[in-house]
C-alpha cells in the first residue's frame, strides 16, 4: 500500500536553505532511518510530513486511510493532568475502560476494582491492556496518578514515548510512525525492548536516531539529508558508509573533470569583445553550466577536536571503601578503584541505580557517607553532564564562549581566539551571534562539548554524550577519544560508542553491587546471556531431578496397599496350588500317550477334546494364582 508522496520539496528559514527540491516515497512496512548534521532540516521534515509545518514548494500527498503519528524530541503533555490521563488521552471506549480500570487498581477499592474488571469483560479489552502493561513496564513507567509537571527530563520521554506506542496499537491498522531520537533517555534494555517491540509489530517508520546499533536492528533503508539533496541508500549502516564514500569519490571525479573543462572553456569566453559576437550561443549556456559544475565544493566543514590537555601526574583518583546511601536505597557498598592515567571505562545500569551520583562524587560535587575518595593535584576535570548548558536566553555564542575564555591554547602550538574556536566547532560568524535560546538541541550538545575542551581536561567524564549529537559530530568525537592522552569515564545507552571507546565495564547492578567487567559493552552482553544459559542449564537440570523425585514420589503413593486375603481365599490359593501341577502332570501325560500312534482314532479324538480343557483350565487357573500371589 502507498503511503506517503513528495514530490519538489522546499525549505528555507531566512537565507539557510535546509532542502531543495526533494523528492520520496514511502510505502507501507518501510522502515526509513533519517540521518543528517544537526541544523539541516530532519526534524522539520518530520513536522512537515505531520502536518505541523508547510513547506515552502512542493507537493506531500498522504493516503487518507494512513494515521500519522509524530514522536518529537520536545513532547508536550497537557501539564495539569496526570500521567495516566496523558497518556490515555484518547475518547473511545476501550481507552476510557483501560484508563478506568489502571486508575481503580491504584485506588485499591474492591468494589470499584470490580466494576472496572467487568467493563474489561465486556468490551473485550483484555489483550489490549496487555500490551498497555508490557509498554508501561518495559518504560518503567508507574505511579500513573502523578502530575506530569513534577516528571524530570527523561521520564517525560519515557511517558511521551508510552503515549505513542499505545496510540499506535489503538487508532488505526495503517499507522506511519516517525520517530526523532527515540532512544534518548532510555537505558540499554528499554532500547533492545523497543527494538524487539518495533520489529514485531507491522508499522511503517520514519526514524531519526544517532543509535547505529538500534538504526541497523530496526531500518532497512536509510535516507541522508546532505547540502539540500536527499541521497537513498538501501541496507545497514555500514553499506551507508561505503556507498556514501563511493558516491563522493564519483562526485569528486566528475567536479575535477569540469574544473579541466572550465579552464579550456573560460580562456574561449576571454577572447577579444569583437569575437565574442560570433560566438555559438549553445557553447555559451553551456560554458555557464560547466563553471556552475567546476564550482561546486562537496567536501562539508568538519568539527575539529584539538586540545591541549593539562599534564596528568602518576597519582590520577582513589576511591577507597566508599558508601554511599539515598534513604533505603544504596549506591556504593565499599566501593574500592584506583583510576590509572590513559584509562577508558564505560559505566552501565539500569536507570536509578546510581551512576550520575557515582559521577558527581568521583568529582566531590557530592560527598560519601563513608571512605576516601582521593584526588590528584594535576587532574582537571572536564564534565559533559545530562544537565546540558547553564545559559540565559538573552545571552549570544560568543559572549557565552568568552566568560570562561577568551583564547584557547592549541596542542601543537599557539592559540586560537574564541571565535576562531567556534568556528572548529561548525559555528559560523553569523551563527556565533546567534542567542543560545534558538540553538537546536545538536547545537548545544556541541557547544556544551566546546566549553568542557575550552579548559583542558585531563579526566573527561562524559555522562550521556551521544544524545542529540548527530552521526559525523558523533563519529569525530569517537575518533578524538581514541587518541585522547587523559582519563576518560563514560556513561551512554549508545552501545556503538561504548564499544568502540572502552576498556573495561563499571557495571551497576543494584543494591551498591558494581562489577568491574574487563570487557565492552557487546562482550558483556554475552558474558551475561552465557551465565543465563548456564543458570538456565542448572535451573532446568534441578527442576528435571525435582520432576523425577516427584514422579518417584507419586508413583510410590499410587501403588495400592496389599490387600490382606479372606479364609476363603486362602482356601482357594492352596488348592490352586495343588491342581495347578495336577493339570500340568495330566498335559504331559495325554501329550505322551498321543505321541505314540497306535491309539485308534475315538481314543485320539477325546484325548484332543480332554487336551483343550485342561489347557484352558491352566490359564484361567494361573492368572487367579498369580492374583492371589500378589495378596500374599
Amino acid at each position: 500500500m502507498h503511503y506517503v508522496s513528495v514530490e519538489g520539496l522546499t525549505k528555507s528559514y531566512g537565507i539557510n536553505p535546509l532542502f531543495n527540491n526533494i523528492s520520496f516515497h514511502i510505502n507501507e512496512g518501510d522502515k526509513i532511518a533519517l540521518i543528517a548534521r544537526n541544523g539541516v532540516g530532519k526534524s522539520t521534515l518530520l513536522r512537515i510530513l505531520a502536518g505541523q509545518e508547510t513547506a515552502d514548494e512542493g507537493k506531500c500527498w498522504i493516503n487518507k486511510e494512513v494515521t500519522v503519528a509524530l514522536f518529537e524530541q520536545e513532547p508536550e503533555f497537557d501539564e495539569s493532568k496526570s500521567v495516566l490521563e496523558n497518556i490515555f488521552h484518547l475518547e473511545h471506549p476501550i481507552i476510557t475502560t483501560i484508563r478506568a480500570y489502571e486508575a481503580a487498581a491504584e485506588s485499591e477499592d474492591g468494589n470499584i476494582i470490580a466494576e472496572a474488571i467487568t467493563k474489561m469483560d465486556e468490551l473485550g479489552a483484555w489483550d489490549f491492556e496487555a500490551k498497555v502493561k508490557q509498554i508501561l513496564g518495559k518504560l518503567n513507567i508507574h505511579h500513573l496518578q502523578n502530575p506530569v509537571k513534577d516528571l524530570s527530563g527523561g521520564q517525560r520521554k519515557r511517558v511521551a514515548l508510552a503515549k505513542t506506542l499505545i496510540d499506535i496499537g489503538f487508532e488505526h491498522k495503517h499507522t506511519l510512525l516517525m520517530m526523532d531520537e527515540p532512544t534518548n533517555h532510555l537505558d540499554v534494555e528499554m532500547i533492545e525492548w523497543l527494538e524487539h517491540y518495533l520489529n514485531g509489530e507491522n508499522i511503517t517508520l520514519l526514524l531519526v536516531t544517532h543509535d547505529r546499533y538500534f538504526l541497523d536492528a530496526v531500518c532497512d533503508e536509510i535516507w541522508e539529508l546532505e547540502r539540500e539533496n536527499m541521497y537513498v541508500y538501501k541496507g545497514d549502516y555500514e553499506n551507508y558508509m561505503e556507498k556514501k564514500a563511493a558516491r563522493l569519490e564519483s562526485e569528486q571525479a566528475s567536479i575535477d573533470k569540469a574544473r579541466n573543462q572550465y579552464r579550456k572553456e573560460l580562456e574561449w569566453m576571454r577572447k577579444q569583445p569583437k569575437a565574442r559576437t560570433t560566438k555559438s550561443k549553445s557553447r555559451q549556456d553551456n560554458f555557464y553550466e560547466v563553471e556552475a559544475r567546476a564550482k561546486q565544493k562537496i567536501e562539508e566543514a568538519k568539527l575539529q577536536l584539538e586540545v591541549k590537555m593539562s599534564r596528568l601526574g602518576g597519582k590520577v583518583v582513589e576511591m577507597k571503601k566508599v558508601y554511599k546511601s539515598y534513604g533505603d536505597l544504596p549506591i556504593l557498598k565499599g566501593f574500592d578503584y584506583t583510576f590509572s592515567k590513559g584509562e577508558r571505562i564505560g559505566v552501565i545500569g539500569k536507570n536509578g541505580v546510581g551512576k550520575s551520583t557515582f559521577l558527581n562524587m568521583l568529582q566531590m560535587l557530592e560527598p560519601a557517607d563513608s571512605g576516601k575518595i582521593n584526588i590528584g593535584e594535576t587532574v582537571v576535570f572536564g564534565n559533559f553532564s545530562q544537565q546540558g548548558l547553564q545559559i540565559k536566553d538573552n545571552m549570544r555564542v560568543i559572549e557565552y564562549v568568552k566568560t570562561f575564555a577568551e583564547s584557547f591554547p592549541l596542542a601543537k602550538g599557539g592559540s586560537l581566539s574564541a571565535a576562531q574556536f567556534l568556528e572548529l566547532f561548525l559555528f559560523p560568524p553569523d551563527k556565533q551571534y546567534t542567542y543560545l535560546s534558538s540553538l537546536s538541541g545538536g547545537e548545544k550538545k556541541r557547544l556544551q562539548l566546546l566549553t568542557i575542551l575550552f579548559r583542558n581536561p585531563n579526566f573527561l567524564i562524559l555522562d550521556e554524550p551521544t544524545n542529540d549529537l548527530d552521526l559525523p559530530t558523533l563519529a569525530v568525537l569517537e575518533n578524538f577519544l581514541s587518541e585522547y592522552q587523559g582519563c576518560v569515564l563514560i556513561v551512554s545507552h549508545d552501545r556503538y560508542f561504548m564499544d568502540r571507546l572502552v576498556d573495561h565495564l563499571f557495571v551497576f547492578e543494584g543494591k551498591g553491587e558494581v562489577r568491574d567487567f574487563p570487557g565492552n559493552y557487546t562482550q558483556y552482553r554475552l558474558w551475561m546471556k552465557e551465565q543465563e544459559e548456564r543458570e538456565g542449564l542448572i535451573v532446568d537440570s534441578k527442576q528435571s531431578k525435582n520432576e523425577k523425585q516427584e514422579n518417584t514420589e507419586v508413583k510410590s503413593e499410587t501403588v495400592p496397599v496389599k490387600k490382606k486375603m479372606s479364609f476363603k481365599e486362602k482356601r482357594e490359593f492352596e488348592s490352586l496350588e495343588k491342581e495347578l501341577p495336577a493339570l500340568e502332570a495330566e498335559k504331559i501325560k495325554i501329550t505322551e500317550q498321543m505321541s505314540k500312534g497306535d491309539l485308534p482314532f475315538e481314543e485320539i479324538s477325546k484325548l484332543s477334546e480332554r487336551m483343550i480343557t485342561i489347557t484352558q483350565e491352566l490359564e484361567e487357573k494361573e492368572l487367579r494364582w498369580l492374583e492371589l500371589s500378589e495378596m500374599v
